[in-house]
């Protein structure tokens, strides 16, 4: 089957209509996502931006990370990420060390206060989460979990 080519017993047009419900449901998962990521960069540092948000959970994510690696992984400018980590580095949320492979660059890690008011920042929408999914069983949730994993990977499940 390619993937325009619908499965036995389906047809095109029932493909497409589940698809474009799917699609509007991403589109208000993105809009509460985006609610949220505000909300996380606010509670982490007040008039936090959610692009520095998403710098910050990047580095704590990959537990440490060169700048340029992190240009990469965001695919941003150069100079706003640079601008970014500074400020991140001024809130005490991360520090650089030098980077052992490479003496004129430098690995950004979360500080313990950056991994302190993160996790504080993330509670409540952990709690909310599990509140929602509190009639889910666990394997309905690591199945979505794998589904979703699949579809950002481009793969089939």
């Amino acid at each position: 089957m390619t993937d325009s080519t619908p499965a036995p017993g389906e047809t095109r047009e029932a493909r497409t209509e589940a698809v474009r419900a799917l699609e509007a449901e991403f589109s208000e998962l993105l809009n509460r996502v985006r609610r949220i990521i505000m909300a996380n960069a606010d509670r982490v540092s007040p008039g936090m931006l959610p692009g520095a948000y998403k710098v910050f959970t990047t580095i704590v994510n990959r537990e440490s990370i060169t700048q340029s690696t992190l240009v990469d992984t965001l695919m941003a400018d150069k100079g706003q990420i640079s601008r970014t980590v500074r400020e991140l580095e001024q809130l005490g949320l991360i520090e650089r060390t030098p980077d052992p492979a490479d003496g004129r660059s430098s690995i950004l890690s979360a500080t313990p206060l950056g991994h302190e008011r993160l996790a504080a920042a993330r509670q409540p929408q952990e709690d909310s989460l599990l509140k929602a999914l509190s009639d889910w069983e666990v394997g309905d949730i690591q199945n979505l979990t794998r589904l979703l994993h699949a579809l950002t990977g481009g793969t089939a499940p």
